[in-house]
């Protein structure tokens, strides 16, 4: 189709019922003040001459009727906020089964890798009718993934994850943007969503550079930046054990305790004196100044992916 859509495509039954949304509520917005801009001009035309007005108290009131036209929209107006409500936790909780696909930001591109190893650049491969959920990170600037035919859009933040999740039922090529300035090139940081069917998406992955699943290059960077040689299980240095760290809970300095989620595990990468575990010395380097989110994300996959922790000292 050439020239300008007058309405993106919708990829997703999440964005077919944004467009319901969006359509019911200007529905009802227009049915609510059109009488009211109808009613003023006809007032306008039909009481253009100046006259004398009774100004006395009318001698009988329709309470129901006064009562009615304050009730009736403040209910509608309540469903479509209720609506809205359960569309937002739906877009903000992913399933638990979902595929995770770690994105990177960077000017000007986006950088993908899928949990089997897989690489793109700004082209997205999905599986149509599975639930993506896409872990975003930035390294340098804010930007915006944005995808108009799913109908969803998320910040991404440099050294923070955020997170968007979609499930893509349409085959397609959709177009991915930016939809934050982030400098001299921003126009250019486009990309695109191809959803193809899961027989296409298994041959594709099985097509592409997949010598390794994003834990396993993670272990394979462990190795090389030398942290077994404080964090392996048999290291003589004094430092925090990594198996069964995720998802526990962790004591700090200070007497703070916090969640290991993917965000801890990330700054105690390129922050290691951010938040320092009881007990142990701050003698760690950091990280962010040599390697890039591109490597802390297999990491932080890694290190998730360990077994649960080892007894002993």
């Amino acid at each position: 189709m050439s020239g300008l859509p007058l309405w993106p495509d919708q990829a997703s039954a999440y964005a077919r019922e944004v467009d319901w949304l969006i359509g019911s509520f200007g529905v009802l917005v227009t049915l609510l003040a059109a009488p009211v801009f109808v009613l003023m001009l006809l007032f306008m035309l039909r009481y253009r001459k100046g006259r004398r007005a009774d100004r006395s108290p009318p001698e009988d009131r329709n309470v129901w009727l006064e009562t009615s036209w304050s009730v009736i929209p403040f209910l509608l107006v309540l469903c479509f906020f209720f609506w809205a409500t359960r569309m937002f936790l739906i877009e903000r909780n992913p399933p638990a089964d979902a595929m995770t696909i770690a994105v990177v930001a960077k000017q000007w591109m986006w950088k993908y890798q899928h949990p089997e190893g897989a690489r793109e650049i700004n082209d997205l491969h999905v599986p149509a009718g599975t639930p993506v959920r896409l872990t975003m990170t930035s390294q340098d600037v804010i930007h915006s993934l944005y995808v108009p035919a799913l109908r969803i859009k998320q910040d991404v933040l440099p050294r923070q994850y955020t997170q968007l999740w979609f499930n893509a039922d349409r085959p397609g090529v959709y177009p991915i943007r930016c939809a934050e300035y982030c400098g001299t090139d921003h126009s250019e940081m486009i990309g695109r969503l191809i959803v193809q069917r899961p027989q296409d998406y298994a041959r594709w992955l099985a097509a592409s550079d997949t010598d390794a699943g994003l834990a396993e290059q993670g272990k394979r960077l462990f190795v090389r930046y030398g942290c077994s040689g404080c964090h392996g299980p048999s290291s003589p240095v004094h430092a925090p054990k990594l198996d069964g760290l995720y998802g526990s809970v962790v004591g700090l300095e200070g007497g703070r305790v916090t969640r290991a989620d993917a965000q801890y595990i990330h700054d105690s990468i390129v922050l290691p004196n951010k938040d320092v575990t009881a007990g142990y010395a701050p003698i760690m380097p950091p990280y962010g100044n040599l390697i890039g989110e591109d490597e802390v994300v297999p990491l932080v996959a890694y290190i998730k992916s360990l077994g649960p922790r080892r007894e002993g000292p």
